[in-house]
């Protein structure tokens, strides 16, 4: 019914076919003859041809009016686009565990907030479990995790490689027994203790002692369940938790040795109560990544945020 609307816009604007015509770079008669089909779709006259200038019927009127509701839809739609385009408007989600929470994302989201202040940022706060949900119900945009999510349905970019360590409280006896294995928060900082030339510690000699696990679903648990499992003991658990950043705190305590990532120890403030010890195997190296649901279209937040990172 509104299919050749700008032809009978035009018309009202001028008042007269033949403005309206030359205007629209057609013939009079060509132009008449649309108004024609338009008036005949709708079953009723729109102009008024009795009058000078050119009126509307009744008819007409209401036309009128719902074409300039279309017309201001369109350019509303229009306006979102360009903005959208040039990230005047659009929404970013971000979702991480406490520890990505609170010391990776903040700074990412600061970053991006400057470049592109009118975007609206959101931080969800969870264990990985539900961020994988959340995720995959198409209720946020990135997830930023150390785990292995299923790449038939997830899409992911490398962020960071982080290395396990292992981190015990400076009470514990066990570390007057092997001082030449200690690591500096120097070397961990520069990466140095990465070096072949660094040797990792003899975890036979913790055999015994308290261990600060994460849960086996998750990959700091499982990691470190196989470290202990490839040196030929089954670790005594003190406690088990969900968040890295809370069995740091716990060791922290005095409680018990914990497996930390660089990537924590290097953001928390430094504890002078906790030894640091470089570790064996393959286990003790993974990659952060940023996930998304593979398949889904990007908005332009979420592309301009992929390239900032």
């Amino acid at each position: 019914m509104f299919q050749g609307m700008n032809y009978v816009y035009e018309v009202y604007k001028e008042q007269s076919f033949s403005r309206a015509a030359a205007n629209l770079f057609i013939s009079q008669p060509s132009l008449s003859a649309n108004v024609r089909r338009v008036e005949k779709r709708v079953g009723y006259p729109i102009f008024d041809r009795s009058t000078k200038p050119l009126g509307l019927t009744e008819c007409g009127q209401r036309y009128i009016r719902s074409v300039e509701q279309i017309l201001a839809v369109e350019q509303e739609f229009s306006d979102y686009i360009n903005d959208w385009g040039e990230l005047k408007t659009g929404k970013l989600i971000l979702g991480g565990s406490s520890f990505f929470s609170s010391w990776v994302l903040p700074p990412l989201i600061g970053e991006f907030a400057r470049r592109y202040p009118l975007i609206s940022m959101v931080l969800i706060e969870e264990n990985t479990a539900k961020l994988e949900e959340l995720l995959q119900a198409g209720r946020m945009d990135f997830m930023l995790d150390n785990c292995e999510l299923d790449g038939n349905i997830y899409d992911r970019c490398v962020f960071q490689e982080e290395h396990l360590l292992l981190a015990v409280p400076e009470s514990f006896p066990v570390n007057r027994t092997i001082p030449e294995y200690q690591v500096s928060l120097d070397s961990i900082r520069d990466g140095s203790f990465l070096s072949d030339q660094v040797q990792p510690v003899p975890m036979e000699a913790f055999a015994d002692a308290p261990f600060i696990l994460m849960k086996p679903e998750n990959d700091t648990g499982k990691r470190a369940l196989a470290i202990c499992q490839e040196n030929h003991f089954h670790p005594r658990t003190a406690f088990e938790f969900d968040q890295q950043m809370t069995s740091y705190n716990v060791t922290c305590s005095g409680m018990g040795i914990s497996f930390i990532g660089d990537m924590l120890i290097l953001r928390v403030p430094a504890n002078p109560d906790i030894v640091y010890y470089k570790l064996p195997g393959r286990s003790t190296a993974r990659n952060i990544y940023f996930y998304w649901k593979s398949g889904r279209c990007l908005s332009r937040a979420m592309e301009e945020f992929l390239k900032m990172i």
